[in-house]
């Protein structure tokens, strides 16, 4: 299986790539993005590519790809909503139709989050973008699954780039394994998180937004 990664400088797309990264069946791991990732791998291939709104003459590139995962996103707090929407609408619907053009049927899987407002009308300006985002995606010729997890639980060294979420996943790292016990429909790591996408990649799901529950259903299969 090929597949392209979004965003995987950030906290949950570094944990989906180090997933695609261990699946002996994923070759080759692309990446696309501003800047590259830093990692050196014989199975990984970055694409620098600087404006995320324009993908004119990239379409035998995107063509290959049996798979992508976006995770590119921005923390909403400071920004002003045209801000976060040009982030998290305009770059994922360009990304998004540059794909099905090259490459109709893709599986096309979209980090959300939860408490998304599929009305687009609620108070919460974030959770209005982003289920302006999840409700375009499906118009395309496309899979589209939006995947919404909860609280995420860095592994693997990984580190949020906000520093706000540094320092509360730092206090609570010691009552975290109480935590996933407590609430375990709340909290998934970020290799559960590349796991789940990785296995709707292949099999697909009979929903096409996917809870954190709906992610441990896959993970129990």
């Amino acid at each position: 299986m090929k597949v392209l990664i979004f965003g995987a400088t950030g906290m949950v797309g570094q944990g989906v790539l180090m997933e695609c990264l261990r699946d002996p069946a994923v070759e080759p791991v692309v990446t696309l993005g501003r800047t590259a990732t830093g990692i050196h791998n014989g199975k990984l291939r970055e694409i620098v590519h600087l404006n995320l709104l324009d993908y004119a003459g990239m379409e035998t590139q995107l063509a290959e790809f049996d798979a992508c995962f976006f995770c590119l996103g921005v923390a909403s707090t400071g920004m002003k909503e045209a801000d976060y929407e040009r982030v998290t609408y305009g770059f994922t619907l360009a990304a998004a139709e540059a794909l099905s053009r090259a490459r109709p049927g893709m599986t096309f899987i979209f980090v959300s989050g939860s408490g998304t407002d599929s009305t687009e009308r609620g108070r919460i300006m974030w959770a209005r973008v982003k289920g302006r985002t999840e409700n375009a995606l499906p118009r395309l010729p496309l899979k589209a699954y939006m995947f919404r997890p909860g609280f995420i639980q860095p592994l693997d060294g990984i580190q949020s780039k906000t520093p706000m979420y540094r320092t509360f996943y730092r206090v609570l790292g010691p009552v975290m394994p109480l935590l996933r016990r407590t609430f375990p429909n709340q909290i998934l790591s970020t290799r559960e998180i590349g796991q789940a996408m990785l296995s709707v990649a292949r099999h697909g799901y009979g929903k096409r937004i996917l809870e954190t529950k709906d992610m441990r259903t896959l993970l129990s299969q």
